[in-house]
């Protein structure tokens, strides 16, 4: 796949690019990743790209000529173009998905106080990450970048992408690591138990409370299972239940 971003601030990608899990897919082939220089294309003979808004206003509103004569040189048959916008569809994991089966997703970022609005007649969609303002697009591009690329084969391991938050609207499971015991928090007994299964449900019955507790519109999304709804009741006694203590039991050798 491969992701070209429209931007007049090229240099803000740099240390996203070459860290971490992008970093590798792009040394992988997994992804191809392209910064566009906005400015390049500017016909302005003082090589503007912007200018003060007609009929007055504050601040300096990006040209329509050097971001569309930048997108007609950019565009395939198979692209399919995004630009920034308070206007536009909140992006979500689903988005992320859907952006990870394309061939070649363009994103448009814009600065100042805007871009003008014959633009967006150039562009397939507009595209919101939240209800608060930044100063351009290029933190929602990285944004984008970031969740797209590790959705790619090859990206990360297929096994980190199971149980993840948002993979069904539902928040992860809490998550340990040593020592046993920190400053008196103790890791759950039922992880060190070796019970598989055991285990499996514990964190199913704390994803679910830690749904209904943190985010109550994505539970209200949830199909819940006959044992989901078990567990959500089991939760409501302060008892542990008998398949736990039963579990913790048997691997009582492996708890600290």
């Amino acid at each position: 796949m491969k992701i070209t971003v429209l931007t007049l601030f090229p240099e803000m990608f740099s240390g996203v690019l070459e860290n971490s899990i992008i970093k590798r897919a792009i040394a992988k082939e997994c992804a191809e990743i392209e910064i566009v220089q906005i400015r390049d294309f500017t016909t302005d003979k003082y090589g503007r790209v912007d200018t003060p808004p007609i009929g007055g206003g504050a601040g300096l509103v990006q040209k329509c000529q050097p971001i569309v004569d930048a997108l007609n040189k950019i565009k395939t048959p198979t692209s399919h173009t995004a630009l920034f916008s308070p206007r536009g569809v909140t992006y979500k994991e689903e988005k992320a998905k859907e952006y990870a089966k394309l061939d070649h997703l363009i994103l448009v970022c814009g600065h100042y106080e805007g871009i003008d609005e014959r633009v967006n007649d150039y562009v397939d969609e507009l595209l919101s990450i939240g209800d608060y303002v930044l100063t351009g697009g290029e933190i929602p591009a990285m944004a984008v970048i970031d969740s797209v690329v590790r959705l790619l084969d090859g990206a990360i391991s297929s096994d980190s992408l199971v149980d993840e938050s948002f993979n069904e609207p539902i928040l992860e499971y809490p998550q340990y690591t040593e020592p046993y015991d920190y400053n008196g928090s103790k890791v759950p007994d039922i992880l060190y138990s070796g019970n598989h299964e055991a285990i499996g449900k514990w964190r199913r019955k704390q994803a679910l409370l830690l749904t209904k507790k943190h985010r109550p519109d994505l539970f209200e999304k949830l199909t819940l299972s006959k044992q989901d709804k078990k567990l959500l009741e089991e939760a409501k006694s302060s008892e542990i239940p008998d398949w736990e203590l039963k579990a913790i039991e048997k691997g009582h050798k492996y708890i600290k």
